[in-house]
């Protein structure tokens, strides 16, 4: 069997799986657009603050269920799921068919990253649809940014599998990164309410970083080089820790 067919067949598996597990389909895909929803349907977010710049802060929380669908996927699910394999022997016992472990775990990223996209996707259309919320006006610019968040994500969950030992750990080193990350994403305080040397602050963390690209994006300009940079920084540097650290067995 070719390799593209085997690879092809572990996705495949690996979706199959995915739909079976209610609790991450829910957090992943319902859950950003639901806290949107919730937020939305409060009058007062429904109104122009001057502390968004003029906007209602319902435009400023799409980018930020946005985000969190992949906070969701790439740092408390997939973790889970692969050292869930790793704790009971799947990637070892893998080694022993034409399966390699490098196809479970490709496959894998892309099942979040596809979750998280599409997460994305309702996120923007509720707001437009319920809310009337205005689609990205700079579309391929936010796009280019959604992406790279969601490689930023998925490596920042690679980094957290190959450190943990047991689905136990992942769980805790899961949690004590998820709650800085909605933090920087916004989630209790939208990067453009935040006072400036802490929005600078943030701006160097790879979700506010990405917060601040989808919101110019949003608002018709091209995401400033400089957070897409660190975007870009962070991806790379996560990846090469994940390389080192990474063990099957």
């Amino acid at each position: 069997m070719s390799t593209h067919l085997v690879n092809t067949a572990v996705l495949r598996s690996e979706v199959r799986l995915f739909r079976r597990e209610p609790g991450s389909l829910f957090w992943i895909l319902v859950f950003p657009t639901l806290l949107l929803a919730i937020l939305g349907s409060i009058p007062s977010f429904r109104e122009a603050d001057p502390s968004f710049g003029g906007l209602r802060p319902v435009d400023g929380y799409v980018p930020v269920s946005v985000l969190l669908g992949l906070i969701m996927g790439g740092i408390q699910a997939m973790p889970q799921t692969l050292t869930g394999y790793r704790e009971r022997g799947i990637l070892r016992r893998m080694s022993t068919t034409p399966v390699r472990p490098a196809a479970l775990l490709s496959a894998q990223m892309l099942l979040y990253g596809g979750a998280a996209l599409v997460s994305a996707v309702l996120a923007l259309a509720v707001g437009r649809l319920a809310f009337g919320v205005r689609l990205p006006r700079q579309g391929f610019g936010y796009l280019l940014a959604l992406l790279l968040a969601v490689l930023a994500a998925l490596a920042l969950g690679a980094v957290i599998s190959a450190l943990s030992r047991s689905t136990k750990i992942a769980g805790a080193i899961g949690s004590a990164v998820f709650f800085p990350a909605m933090f920087c994403a916004g989630v209790w305080m939208p990067v453009q309410t935040m006072p400036d040397v802490l929005a600078r602050c943030v701006g160097f963390t790879p979700f506010g970083a990405a917060a601040e690209a989808l919101n110019q994006a949003a608002a018709g300009d091209w995401p400033g080089w400089g957070h897409l940079g660190v975007l870009v920084a962070w991806t790379v540097l996560l990846t090469a820790a994940a390389s080192r650290w990474f063990r099957w067995e």
